[in-house]
């Protein structure tokens, strides 16, 4: 049984370097674009209509009314 939570225990550091290793690898990928004004300009841009879309698209599908 120690064995068993040993090895869960390892999920969430698992989780956790996973998700860190994936936020640095994009953001050394996008790191060229925030040098130059119009790159830095677009990706702005693009990660706010991201984040509209988002969330008119959940608060359609959940029903939500204002």
């Amino acid at each position: 049984m120690g064995d068993f939570l040993a090895n869960v225990s390892r999920y969430p550091r698992y989780l956790i370097s996973f998700t860190l290793g994936i936020f640095f690898s994009v953001f050394t990928w996008l790191q060229p674009l925030l040098k130059n004004r119009v790159g830095a300009i677009a990706l702005m841009g693009l990660l706010v209509s991201g984040f509209i879309f988002l969330y008119f698209t959940l608060r359609a599908m959940l029903g939500l009314t204002v």
